[in-house]
């Protein structure tokens, strides 16, 4: 069964010893994040540096070479619920998927295989070729029609309700994070929006800088959705305006889905009801015509002017850096509505590792099948930490034919939000592409600078500060795979240095009685 909402995941953490209840006032203002910073990133909480997947591979046969042996144990800090936050007298949820076990917990699986699996199965649907296939897909088509979002007429997000002057955002523990942030942020949104021209729900995951009690920034980067239906609406009418809605803290599912990349024309509400097993409920909000989880801790409704846009930032982002300031859009709240003892989920972005690191991760193995089924030489993918999501991407793949490697780069650099990768590493399916020593060690012993290095240019982050126009830089992929005749590479390719097995046991009955 689904998680009902964000209150009922807390009490899974609380019962797994996952999470711990701060009675401490402790100020949202730069407080919150040192106390935060100091459990995730203690010495004795330090990130496993080899985060491996947790079989020996997603697809069904096992990929020649070293077999990953699984994830190190986490030894990374507890989710953190503030009870008294200072300012506010609603508690302050952070670190809550801080964690490879949390994420686990948050898709309710032993291992996050187990939704890779499921996705696959349902990539893997052909068409049914006879009365028997037919059957067969029945039971199959029936659950795919059961996450459909569900219409209710109301929800435990709408218990309370502010209008007019009555609605203050500094109700709410919001955090400023960094000292050089330009304000308090609304980091873990998920944001509703329509498009104008034919209708459809997006929902995304855009920080929202805090100016007065009832206007924020909205941080709609230009290759987002909510940014192509802030554009066509303009495109129509430059004077008018767009409706919009922010839901806080739901279902761990529903809350994780803003931020996961599936096709545009795929409901993200639809996918969660598929991640958690159960529909979606949705309601109406009260000043619009948008439709947000019922199970909400807090909504937020309102309107974004067309021919508004206002300073946003500084921020301290994902990348270690500040993002520096910028011109968007300015979202008017006009009413709030809750629950009446709203938790305030939250997270803080920094220097990595942080808690969004984990959430990555899982999104790299969740949706390692996708890729693959589209490109099936692909063996494995890895993102490390360091690379922020989008600086690094090491795939591993099965190669065939000469140019595989840079058929994957242009394949990779075309992939949605993979579009990003600034640099991309790809090696032969005998590397162990989350060992980054390995990584490291056969890579530069694969490539010749000259002849193995592409440069591109397109689409970058916007918080790439490096790209020489914001949105608009260049790209590197490195083959670093054992290059063939076929690539103008006559010369001999050296074999690995390895032990022979029989010396090998051998030494190991040996053992015992060498005294070593």
């Amino acid at each position: 069964m689904a998680y009902r909402d964000l209150r009922e995941f807390v009490k899974a953490l609380e019962k797994a010893g996952e999470l711990k209840r701060v009675r401490t006032e402790v100020d949202p203002v730069l407080e919150i994040t040192e106390v935060t910073q100091r459990v995730a990133r203690d010495p004795r909480n330090v990130i496993p540096q080899r985060l491996k997947p947790q079989s020996s591979a997603v697809d069904d046969v096992e990929p020649e070479g070293p077999t990953p042996s699984g994830p190190t144990p986490d030894n990374v800090g507890p989710a953190l619920l503030f009870e008294r936050p200072k300012g506010s007298q609603y508690p302050l949820l952070v670190n809550t998927f801080g964690s490879v076990k949390r994420m686990c917990m948050a898709f309710d699986v032993d291992k996050l295989d187990e939704v890779a699996g499921r996705i696959r199965a349902f990539l893997d649907t052909k068409s049914p070729q006879g009365i028997f296939d037919k059957i067969k897909m029945l039971p199959k088509l029936a659950e795919l029609g059961s996450f459909f979002p569900k219409n209710v007429k109301d929800g435990a997000c709408k218990e309370v309700i502010h209008k007019g002057d009555d609605v203050n955002l500094f109700d709410f523990p919001i955090l400023k994070c960094w000292p050089q942030d330009g304000g308090r942020f609304i980091t873990f949104p998920l944001v509703f929006t329509k498009n104008p021209e034919n209708g459809k729900r997006n929902v995304g995951m855009y920080r929202m800088q805090v100016y007065d009690e009832r206007t924020t920034g909205m941080h709609w980067q230009t290759q987002k959705h909510g940014a192509e239906h802030f554009r066509r609406a303009r495109a129509k009418n430059p004077e008018g305006k767009i409706p919009v809605s922010v839901a806080i803290g739901s279902d761990p599912a529903t809350t994780l889905s803003g931020m996961l990349p599936i096709p545009p024309d795929l409901d993200e509400m639809m996918f969660a009801g598929f991640l958690r097993k159960e529909p979606v409920e949705m309601v109406a909000c009260e000043t619009n015509e948008l439709e947000v989880p019922a199970n909400a801790e807090i909504v937020l409704e309102g309107f974004v002017n067309l021919n508004e846009m206002r300073t946003e930032g500084p921020f301290g982002d994902h990348t270690g850096f500040y993002s520096l300031e910028g011109e968007f859009p300015v979202f008017h709240v006009e009413c709030i509505t809750h629950k009446k003892d709203p938790i305030y989920l939250t997270t803080v972005v920094g220097p990595p590792p942080q808690e969004d690191f984990y959430m990555g991760y899982a999104v790299e193995r969740v949706f390692l099948p996708v890729m693959k089924m589209q490109y099936p030489e692909i063996v494995d993918v890895a993102m490390p930490a360091e690379g922020i999501f989008h600086n690094l991407m090491i795939v591993a793949i099965r190669k065939s034919y000469p140019g595989q490697a840079r058929k994957i780069m242009n394949a990779i650099w075309s992939l949605g939000q993979a579009m990003f990768t600034k640099m991309i590493v790809v090696v032969d399916h005998d590397v162990d592409v989350h060992n980054y020593s390995e990584v490291v060690w056969k890579a530069l012993c694969a490539v010749d600078p000259e002849r193995d290095i592409q440069f591109t240019l397109g689409p970058v982050d916007t918080l790439d500060h490096a790209a020489r126009i914001q949105d608009y830089g260049s790209k590197m992929g490195i083959d670093a795979t054992r290059k063939w005749p076929t690539e103008g590479f006559t010369r001999p390719w050296p074999d690995e240095i390895l032990m022979d097995e029989a010396t090998k046991r051998r030494v190991a009955d040996l053992w015992k009685t060498l005294g070593i």
